[in-house]
């Protein structure tokens, strides 16, 4: 008898100590998501991301030292100079459209959050990774009407697995022109290069009036010689089963006439942007995304910021009508639209697509973020139909989104790459899946990087820090696996959103005066 009641008292006391445990692991998980996270780390790691990405002659300053010279012939047999860009994932195919969207983001992000991102001491970063891209589009613009659209092709890309320095692939180029239209990618490389141009209006004046004549250029060719840049018959229909422009070219349209303006202030591109609002589906559209292909969640967030200019208010009737589909574009990804709500996960993300749905969380946070200062400064509150909402509700919903991306989620899982302790360590990336060619410069064959590197079961022996991988499924899971491309693949357009963001977040993170309390993790 007295043994039993011995037995007892010890599962007893074990039970209690298994609940004091437990206790103890979430108060030390709650105290971890009360300290947020490092985002200026955050930040730092993004931005070399992009010399990762780097196509061309490495400069003597690049900073991820697995890289080395690639693409050195690009454009050499069509006689053009088409050396440098970025490789948009993990493979090396350059891509116009997504590349250009990724320059315009990265500039945007500048332009809003320019003091933020030099407190973080990252500008120079910032503004070397914003002209990488802006030198090649100089070079792919050979004349008023030819835009170089992609180097190399998909296909015979994808049926390699090599590093970029041993690359034997077709670097074949495709190029738009007069016979062979692309408003789509003329219109968002004009975005891109007028954009720029406000980031380097003061620091290097040549540049930005140089980048503005050549946007402006673009923008009159897209416009002039209407057509997608996708089409099957001429054009670039290789590039189809890749970037195809699902949404048409009137998006792009909009959107490069719109940052036209702001480099500008000449009224002609506003008057553009008002007049073809309706038959470009500007005021039309109430769209639940926004990414390299649709542009008009963006082009209505910043048409709404312009209704608070004196000198815009001829315009209002159609301004507000951008504000409205701004407005659905924003309540629905807050789940407080009129049955049109975007999908969450269970642990709170936003949830687009199976694949890369990362891309569309990046570019959603920054959205929000920049229309909670704007609804701050204008003291205004956004109007859904689930409720009136202020720039501090917008704001920590964009702050979720961004802690889910850096471990805050069921999985603890950093899915921006080398960040934290618990991240993707078989990222989709041929590059990073393959011993550096600094390392072993002996010639690694098409085939020979699946026979001997892509099965691997252990970790990419390079880290591709600061991308932003695919990330997870509808329920929150996620497989580390090579081949599972759609979720462990990063682009360069996951990853440009995201630096506006975190050099704010970085700066109310070095605040002292308790304004960011109610803004922590949720988990």
């Amino acid at each position: 008898m007295e043994k039993k009641k011995q037995q007892q008292s010890f599962r007893l006391a074990q039970q209690w100590r298994l609940l004091l445990l437990l206790l103890l692991l979430l108060l030390l998980s709650a105290a971890s998501a009360s300290q947020g996270h490092n985002y200026a780390d955050a930040l730092h790691k993004s931005l070399l991301y992009f010399e990762a990405q780097r196509s061309g002659r490495l400069p003597y300053n690049q900073r991820v030292g697995w890289r080395d010279h690639s693409g050195l012939t690009d454009g050499l047999e069509q006689g053009v100079d088409l050396v440098g860009g970025y490789y948009d994932a993990g493979d090396h195919v350059k891509f116009g459209l997504p590349m250009a969207f990724t320059v315009t983001m990265l500039s945007w992000g500048v332009i809003e959050y320019r003091n933020e991102i030099a407190a973080a001491g990252e500008l120079e970063h910032a503004l070397e990774a914003i002209k990488w891209g802006t030198d090649y589009f100089i070079k792919a613009h050979t004349s008023p009407n030819v835009l170089w659209a992609e180097v190399g092709d998909g296909d015979t890309d994808h049926y390699c697995w090599q590093r970029p320095e041993d690359m034997t692939t077709s670097r074949q180029a495709y190029k738009v022109d007069e016979n062979n239209p692309g408003s789509d990618l003329a219109g968002e490389t004009a975005a891109a290069m007028a954009a720029a141009s406000i980031v380097f209006r003061k620091t290097n004046p040549h540049y930005s009036q140089l980048l503005l004549h050549h946007a402006q250029q673009l923008f009159e060719f897209g416009d002039k010689y209407r057509g997608k840049y996708d089409e099957e018959e001429g054009s670039v229909g290789v590039v189809k089963r890749y970037y195809a422009s699902a949404s048409g070219y009137m998006d792009e349209l909009l959107w490069g006439a719109l940052w036209l303006y702001k480099a500008t202030d000449r009224e002609e591109f506003l008057k553009y942007v008002i007049t073809e609002a309706h038959s470009f589906g500007g005021i039309g559209w109430a769209i639940s995304e926004f990414s390299w292909d649709v542009k008009y969640a963006g082009l209505q967030i910043i048409a709404s910021k312009l209704l608070m200019e004196e000198k815009h208010k001829k315009y209002s009737h159609i301004l507000e009508k951008y504000r409205s589909k701004a407005e659905f574009y924003l309540c629905s990804c807050l789940r407080k639209s009129n049955g049109s709500d975007v999908d969450h996960t269970p642990g709170g993300l936003i949830y687009i697509r199976q694949w890369n749905n990362m891309q569309y969380v990046s570019t959603t946070a920054f959205l929000l973020t920049v229309f909670s200062d704007f609804l701050r400064s204008s003291g205004q509150n956004l109007s859904c139909h689930g409720g009136s909402v202020g720039h501090e509700e917008l704001f920590r919903f964009a702050k979720s989104q961004v802690d889910y991306i850096l471990g805050s989620n069921p999985m603890n899982m950093s899915y921006l790459v080398g960040f934290g302790p618990n991240y993707p360590t078989r990222v989709h990336h041929r590059g990073a899946s393959i011993v550096s060619y600094r390392e072993n410069k002996g010639f690694i064959g098409c085939t020979q990087g699946y026979d001997n590197w892509y099965g691997r079961p252990g970790p990419n022996p390079n880290v591709v820090i600061g991308a932003l991988v695919g990330g997870p499924d509808w329920q929150d899971n996620f497989m580390d696996e090579r081949g599972n491309y759609m979720q462990t693949e990063a682009c360069t357009y996951n990853t440009a959103p995201l630096i506006g963001v975190f050099g704010k977040l970085s700066q109310l993170e070095g605040n002292e005066d308790g304004q960011t309390q109610n803004l922590v993790a949720s988990y």
